[in-house]
């Protein structure tokens, strides 16, 4: 291996546009960016389960009424799962509880209203694709591929419903044809933060693109400073990670793709990066 291995791990049937992931004692949560289910897979027995976040869940729901789950993230026993908020339809979170198997979702319009009102990025270019927890803050991921360009990460202070400050942190990532990536997932991982990143060639936070290529990399949470970025795919849409294996010399994640298609079908990809080459 050189600096990384990417390679196919397993697929999965009966979920597809696959947008976030979190692996928790060998099940792997994931959600779909045209979906309103949060799905189960247990890795060992293969199988999945769909559970439902609204009492009227479905699959493929058509794109102008999709609540657009991007962002996923583990807190304590519970998953928290955000829509982009690229769209009115799409200002909402689902926290579901995985000891109670109950799920609560609330409606983030205002917050999305104060996150615009105190930062530059309008409604028309916001689109949230990743949410991390960082000692008192949250971190949300913002991804640039409005046509104002504006990638970067919404720090909200102290609480996330009812954040004290909300501050916004610009971050510019690699270009390929003239087309800089943006942010498509992030997860901390021993007080640093992984995040994927896309290439698309479009200016819209709506319409999808040509993809150019996927990218990891790491960040300072403390200052928000790059330190390394590698692209792994020239291809392929990486839109999700979760850390699968961790030890001294390498780290490995599970990687989602969105396909961009209604096809119900998930290719998770496992990549793995020697702690040394970075």
């Amino acid at each position: 291996m050189d600096k990384f291995k990417l390679e196919l791990f397993f697929t999965i049937l009966g979920i597809g546009a696959t947008s976030g992931l979190v692996f928790e004692n060998n099940s792997l949560f994931l959600i779909s960016d045209s979906s309103s289910f949060l799905y189960a897979y247990n890795v060992k027995n293969e199988k999945l389960d769909k559970i439902k976040l609204f009492e009227n869940s479905q699959q493929n729901i058509v794109k102008k009424d999709k609540p657009d789950f991007e962002s996923i993230t583990l807190v304590g026993d519970s998953i928290l799962i955000l829509g982009s908020g690229s769209t009115e339809k799409r200002m909402v979170s689902a926290f579901y509880d995985t000891r109670t198997k109950k799920s609560v979702t609330t409606d983030l319009t205002d917050l999305f209203e104060k996150i615009c009102e105190s930062t530059e990025v309008d409604k028309k270019n916001l689109n949230i694709e990743g949410v991390v927890s960082y000692q008192n803050n949250w971190l949300l991921f913002q991804r640039g591929n409005g046509l104002a360009n504006q990638n970067g990460i919404f720090v909200l202070a102290e609480s996330f419903a009812n954040p004290s400050h909300i501050n916004y942190v610009p971050i510019i990532l690699p270009k390929e044809k003239g087309v800089h990536a943006t942010f498509t997932d992030a997860v901390l991982v021993d007080n640093k933060i992984y995040f994927l990143a896309a290439a698309e060639d479009s200016n819209s936070t709506y319409e999808d693109g040509d993809v150019l290529g996927s990218w990891i990399g790491t960040l300072n949470p403390d200052n928000f400073e790059i330190e390394f970025t590698e692209k792994i795919s020239d291809a392929l849409k990486f839109e999700g990670l979760t850390v699968y294996k961790n030890s001294k010399s390498e780290i490995s994640f599970l990687l989602c793709e969105d396909n961009d298609s209604e096809i119900l079908k998930a290719d998770i990809y496992e990549l793995t990066i020697k702690k040394t080459t970075r």
